[in-house]
């Protein structure tokens, strides 16, 4: 039996606990003036000659978010300056608003509007009639930088990373310090949802002002997004007025209200009532993939074995097939994807790049068509000659791409000037960088003399001539994040030639015949003004009466103007 426990000893033990106790904030506090004298101490680490050290610059180091290096960087979004950051903001909404649209299958109506509040800052406003944004995804939407639905898909769209309205909300509260307003509704008979958010740079996420529910029996479902920001609006060349005549071009199906800061409001009504043909999702071509991914893919897989992860991953790669990768790379189509080895992955790798593959599906794309590109080029400039092509899906880096080209010529289009040019990518205008674009230099490339265009040195040609520019493809290769010019990769650029050279072998086959034309009507005029001599001469030779004479001049202007024909 244990004996029992003085009364000292018993609060001694207490006091020791209470003391232990008191003392633990204490200790903590100890323990960070210790990490604070530890970190001056690395700092004091420094050369004697003041110079960085190892443990010095260690201390510096911290993590960026994606949003805090898009803030300091924002030219790299097409922010660079007030006038092209209006346009770029209204562009990405636009392009938001047709995309959801056109998923849920509704013919796009949106209102575009410019609101003038002070010198240098204005107001754009987007809304259209799409399906509308659920509430819990709002806020991110608009208020966080690479979060979106269409990175990792392989479907033609306008948007490709979840930055462009998120990155024009961060811009116009850089600029203005006010926070994006968002009014979205899913439908008629739910309520509308309005958001007032800004962006936390620090952390990349939203970070909510106001959040109510609104009445709004005006509009039915559809979201509208309002922005205040640093800009200048002005007309002209890269202005929004341009980026959205040239949007109707491509886009017939839309009706477009257009509200500028001037007070006039232009209406563009839709040429046709066909939407698109909806695109289907396609799975990577295994002729696109880099080792590094296939390795990546490999790990993530759920599939338990070789050839059941080449079939399920890939488009285009049959039982058969999978087996015959296998063969070639002397790896069990049974073995686990997860186990397999970086050589292993490698000889893989090398083995799906020397069997010939089909193309990949291109479904997952949708042209215009020559038929709506004709039409709308045909309602929008006024031209002698017209003519259009697509060209037959091709590929780059296993991605699918098509290539359309429009051409309008004579008119009104000004004879004297170089030709105007027009570069689209999913049925987006590309209105800056120019110059570094692969369209640009597909067109440059191209002979124009041989179709009786005037072209000197490396230049576009001149005349008057409209060509525009389609690219549409499941992944559109963009030189940069503003999504203002392609890349020139040799595929795209020779597909692009191709349809130039087509087209612009028929616009010369039409100066042929109208040069042709000019030439036979100026013999005829020459020929006319003769005739009443022939006539006369005839008349004398013969001895005819005046009533034969005018007979013989008749059937000479009759034979004359029956050439025309």
């Amino acid at each position: 039996m244990a004996s029992p426990t003085p009364k000292g000893a018993r609060r001694k033990k207490k006091s020791a606990a209470a003391t232990k106790s008191k003392a633990t904030p204490s200790s903590r506090k100890t323990s960070a003036k210790a990490a604070t004298v530890a970190q001056q101490k690395a700092k004091s680490k420094a050369g004697s000659n003041g110079k960085a050290t190892a443990q010095s610059m260690a201390l510096k180091q911290r993590e960026i978010s994606v949003s805090e290096f898009f803030s300091r960087n924002r030219h790299l979004l097409g922010f660079d300056n007030p006038r092209r950051a209006l346009l770029t903001g209204i562009k990405e909404a636009v392009d938001n608003s047709l995309d959801a649209c056109e998923e849920a299958g509704i013919l796009p109506q949106i209102t575009v509007e410019i609101e003038s509040v002070a010198e240098d800052r204005y107001i754009m406003r987007v809304r259209d009639n799409g399906p509308g944004i659920v509430k819990t995804q709002i806020p991110n939407i608009f208020g966080k930088l690479l979060y979106g639905s269409k990175f990792h898909r392989l479907r033609m769209s306008r948007g490709q990373q979840g930055i462009g309205i998120s990155a024009a909300s961060m811009y116009g509260q850089l600029t203005t310090g006010k926070p994006t307003r968002i009014i979205s509704r899913i439908s008629a008979k739910r309520p509308a949802h309005q958001y007032e958010i800004v962006i936390n740079t620090t952390q990349n996420k939203p970070e909510i002002i106001r959040d109510l529910e609104i009445d709004d029996d005006e509009h039915g479902r559809g979201t509208m997004v309002e922005i205040e920001m640093e800009a200048r609006y002005l007309k002209g060349r890269q202005s929004v007025d341009e980026y959205l005549s040239q949007t109707v071009l491509t886009n017939p199906h839309m009706e477009l209200v257009y509200r500028s800061p001037d007070g006039n409001e232009t209406v563009y009504e839709r040429s046709s009532k066909e939407m698109p043909q909806e695109t289907i999702e396609v799975k990577p071509h295994p002729h696109g993939v880099e080792l590094g991914a296939l390795m990546k893919m490999m790990q993530d897989t759920p599939s338990r074995t070789v050839q059941a992860f080449l079939t399920s991953e890939f488009c285009r790669v049959s039982t058969r097939v999978a087996k015959e990768f296998c063969d070639t790379a002397q790896i069990r189509s049974t073995a686990r994807p997860k186990s397999i080895a970086r050589e292993e992955s490698d000889r893989l790798y090398k083995a799906i790049n020397e069997t010939k593959l089909m193309k990949p599906p291109t479904n997952c794309i949708v042209p215009i068509g020559e038929e709506l590109l004709l039409s709308s080029l045909q309602q929008n400039v006024e031209a002698d000659f017209y003519t259009s092509t697509t060209r037959p899906p091709a590929v780059y880096r296993g991605n699918p791409f098509q290539v359309e080209v429009a051409m309008a010529h004579g008119g009104d289009i000004d004879p004297e000037g170089t030709m105007a040019l027009m570069r689209f990518a999913n049925r987006v205008p590309l209105l800056y960088q120019q110059a570094a674009c692969a369209i640009t230099k597909s067109v440059i490339d191209v002979d124009w003399r041989k179709y009786r265009m005037s072209q000197s040195g490396n230049a576009l040609p001149t005349g008057p001539l409209v060509v525009l520019v389609h690219m549409a493809s499941v992944w559109v290769p963009f030189t940069s994040e503003s999504k203002e010019a392609v890349a020139h990769y040799p595929e795209i650029i020779k597909e692009i030639r191709l349809a130039l050279q087509e087209c612009g072998r028929r616009v010369g086959e039409h100066l042929g015949r109208q040069r042709r034309a000019e030439e036979a009507e100026r013999k005829r005029d020459y020929i006319k003004s003769y005739i009443g001599h022939i006539a006369d001469a005839i008349q004398e030779i013969t001895g005819d009466s005046e009533r034969k004479r005018n007979t013989v001049e008749k059937s000479l202007r009759t034979i004359l103007e029956r050439s025309r024909s």
